[in-house]
């Protein structure tokens, strides 16, 4: 069976800098839509509703989305087998010179998002987690319900700080491995990505500090 990912290192990376791009983009207008929230029920359930109708562009965008997580996936997972091949036995002392915090988390944040991706669907999506009786159509009452729940707010600020940290070092690694930055000590990509990583993890985790604070649309 052939491999759906490249043979060499650098084609892999490629395939995992396009499909997490595919896949920022998502998230930009995901905070977007998100962010309706705070114009209150009406707004928010109406433009739920307007995507809800869209049964073929849900269905495209949900095909496009699955492919480029199982892909990404698959080239973290191959990258991750050449670097053990590489380096079988760990280093005594790593002394990082250049690496952050959020690239050498990178596998590990990768996989709170992903838990944490499937545990928002489950939640909000399918309604399979109900911490809240879940009211179908009424996506404003599933949010705001679910984010007075203490336990619930927790789960989402903690992974949305490892999904930030994840998309710092994302971001901009994505425009090194697409060729389309040079490499250098602390370039404006990395100030760059610095500042996607803040707005979406700022944006993300403002909702549920908001209604679990006591906010009322």
């Amino acid at each position: 069976m052939p491999s759906l990912l490249p043979s060499t290192t650098v084609g892999k990376k490629i395939v995992m800098a396009a499909t997490g791009l595919v896949w920022l983009l998502f998230l930009s207008f995901h905070l977007w839509a998100n962010l309706v929230v705070f114009r209150g029920p009406r707004p928010f359930n109406e433009l739920a509703a307007f995507f809800d109708d869209r049964v073929y562009l849900l269905a495209i965008t949900r095909a496009v989305l699955l492919v480029s997580l199982v892909l990404h996936v698959l080239a973290a997972y191959a990258l991750a087998r050449v670097d053990v091949a590489a380096r079988p036995a760990p280093y005594a002392r790593v002394r990082p010179q250049r690496a952050t915090f959020a690239s050498r988390t990178m596998r590990w944040t990768g996989v709170v998002v992903l838990g944490f991706l499937v545990f928002h669907i489950l939640h909000l999506t399918t309604g399979t987690i109900q911490p809240v009786p879940f009211r179908e159509g009424d996506v404003y009452a599933d949010v705001t319900g679910g984010f007075r729940v203490g336990w619930v707010a927790a789960v989402y600020i903690v992974c949305l700080a490892a999904l930030g940290t994840h998309v710092f070092h994302a971001s901009w690694a994505a425009l090194r491995s697409l060729g389309l930055v040079h490499l250098r000590a602390w370039p404006f990509d990395r100030r760059l990505a610095t500042a996607i990583a803040l707005v979406f993890w700022l944006g993300f985790t403002a909702i549920p500090v908001a209604i679990l604070a006591g906010w009322r649309g």
